[in-house]
């Protein structure tokens, strides 16, 4: 079974769909071997690669969305107690508003040597739990290092327009297949979960999906 999922870092509801997708496998009973390819959306590419100031996350969604600060925060509370529920403690105080490229195009580095899953995990915590600022390249390199990631091969594909094009065709690949936001989990281009859904959804998705492989 291929899993496939359409994904940004900065989006929160993702980290948590990753964490109710774990769940539903360590559930999941099955011979069939499962295969999980993360693919690349970013949800605002139009946010600036460098900021002459760090900008958080309530003051963006506030200018983005045309809401008070005052709403924003409220927002996101109530996002951090859907990620308490799956065990994330976000910590949106501390985050960095950044534009997702770069780190994209390091997760399409690590999918050329199947560590897709581990570099998705160790992005996601390094945005919404230690408030690291993923525009920033020695952070990236760093991140890609811990997963085993050569530093030279690092660099290189930060700097390598066919990185940045594979992202674009990640993106496209989405929308053809019915993409409207992310997350998006799609198996064996059959079934299609959008958004961080209950539990109970990936499991059924799951069954579906093996009782048709």
């Amino acid at each position: 079974m291929k899993i496939e999922i359409w994904s940004d870092i900065m989006c929160p509801f993702c980290y948590i769909g990753k964490r109710h997708l774990e769940k539903a496998l360590a559930q999941f009973e099955s011979k069939t071997p499962i295969e999980i390819e993360w693919k690349s959306y970013q949800l605002d590419p139009s946010i600036p690669h460098h900021f002459d100031k760090p900008v958080n996350v309530y003051e963006y969604l506030a200018d983005r969305k045309g809401i008070s600060i005052e709403k924003a925060m409220e927002i996101h509370e109530q996002v951090a107690t859907m990620a308490e529920h799956v065990g994330l403690h976000y910590n949106f105080d501390q985050m960095k508003v950044a534009n997702s490229l770069k780190a994209h195009q390091l997760i399409q580095l690590a999918k050329e040597q199947k560590k897709d899953n581990e570099i998705e995990e160790k992005l996601f915590e390094a945005y919404f739990i230690n408030g690291i600022d993923l525009a920033n390249e020695s952070s990236l390199v760093q991140i890609g290092e811990s997963v085993g990631l050569e530093k030279e091969a690092i660099l290189a594909a930060l700097h390598n327009d066919e990185f940045a094009y594979r992202v674009r065709q990640d993106t496209q690949e989405g929308v053809n297949l019915g993409l409207k936001g992310v997350p998006f989990f799609v198996f064996n281009r059959r079934y299609g979960i959008p958004g961080a859904q209950p539990l109970e959804v990936f499991i059924q998705t799951l069954h579906q999906a093996a009782e048709h492989d």
